[in-house]
């Protein structure tokens, strides 16, 4: 089976292959930028900037980490990732993912169309008033992040009478996805939840409002799986997990072998601060932090909105930007690492190039 392009707005992806969107630091310039040289949809992760090039661009540390959203979200850093990936992939399709419960998020939309995004992807909560912030940039396309037709139809309805305007795309996420889940806990293991089962009821209700274009997310893993979901009713599929076994990953070397040496046991649903459950890696952290014996949480770069300003992290016993920003310097004693449920068929690193051959033409 050979794959259609995909479209989103007015631009058109080769490879119907959207590489998620993963901070601190795993999804840059060097990742995204290949994925887009390559045919598919390279998305730069906008958490965490800050920590960008050894914190070149956080005009304030403390603790030798950024300090406030204004820095944790750095706009110079953000538009420095930009330009190095567009030395990469030239004027091909490149995305920025921005959680939608980011503080600072209406900010951070702005500064990634100023430093030329061509699509934005929001998920972690409904944004409703995500057109808002993209007002001067007509061309940017604009793709929501969803776990249900519900939530689908809730967008559309405020998009339209509000903005006058749909997503451009759509994303349908399942529980097997790496991070954080749009479901509780329990509704994470619900048959009915499952992505497989998701996909339709999603790209049914997308029809209803002209065709939005569906990209299946959550476990996607193989060409066999890109062909399930197409044969679904999806336009696309969007993978994370897998691509962080690549060279052209921005992330540390011991957070890709940290991947590498998982066995499926050790990935797990945990408590997060943002209210939802995150799926990761068992690991050095998880037992410190279930023994209540983890790193101090001092809230430095008030990262989310949820986390009510480390209220939430003291609950569950880590600060998620310090962990994952751990993560990113290869701390495997404190660090956080995020995988989708299917990670621990991560064995080997490989060329983007490679991977995108795999996906598009089989193993």
């Amino acid at each position: 089976m050979s794959f259609k392009s995909l479209k989103i707005g007015k631009y058109e992806i080769q490879k119907p292959i959207v590489q998620g969107g993963m901070g601190v630091g795993i999804s840059w310039d060097q990742l995204a930028g290949n994925v887009s040289k390559e045919g598919g949809l390279g998305v730069i992760s906008a958490v965490g900037t800050g920590y960008y090039q050894n914190k070149e661009f956080a005009n304030k540390l403390v603790s030798d980490r950024p300090l406030s959203e204004a820095n944790f979200y750095s706009p110079k850093a953000l538009h420095a990732i930009f330009e190095n990936a567009r030395k990469i992939c030239g004027d091909k399709p490149l995305a920025c993912n921005i959680l939608y419960a980011m503080n600072d998020y209406g900010r951070v939309v702005k500064d990634a169309c100023e430093a030329g995004a061509d699509i934005i992807i929001t998920g972690a909560g409904l944004p409703t008033n995500m057109p808002e912030f993209t007002e001067g940039f007509p061309d940017v396309a604009l793709v929501p992040i969803v776990s249900s037709p519900k939530a689908l139809k809730i967008i559309c309805k405020r998009w339209e009478k509000r903005y006058n305007r749909l997503p451009d795309a759509v994303i349908v996420e399942g529980p097997k996805s790496g991070g954080h889940q749009g479901f509780t806990y329990e509704q994470c293991k619900l048959p009915e939840n499952q992505l497989e089962n998701i996909v339709a009821p999603v790209v049914e209700e997308a029809a209803a409002w002209g065709n939005i274009p569906v990209i299946a997310a959550g476990g996607v893993w193989d060409k066999n799986d890109i062909e399930q979901m197409i044969s679904l009713g999806a336009s696309g599929v969007q993978m994370g997990t897998r691509f962080i076994g690549t060279h052209e990953c921005d992330a540390h070397d011991n957070l890709k072998k940290v991947l590498v040496d998982a066995k499926e046991d050790d990935i797990e649903l945990m408590k997060s601060p943002v209210g939802y459950p995150a799926q990761g890696i068992r690991t050095k952290l998880t037992e410190l932090v279930e023994k209540r014996e983890g790193p101090s949480i001092k809230c430095i770069s008030n990262c989310v909105a949820p986390c009510n300003r480390g209220e939430e992290a003291k609950e569950v016993g880590f600060c998620i930007a310090d962990r994952l920003s751990d993560a990113f310097l290869g701390n495997t004693e404190t660090g956080l690492f995020f995988s989708g449920a299917n990670g621990y068929k991560l064995k080997e690193i490989i060329s983007v190039k490679e991977l995108m051959d795999k996906l598009t033409e089989g193993e």
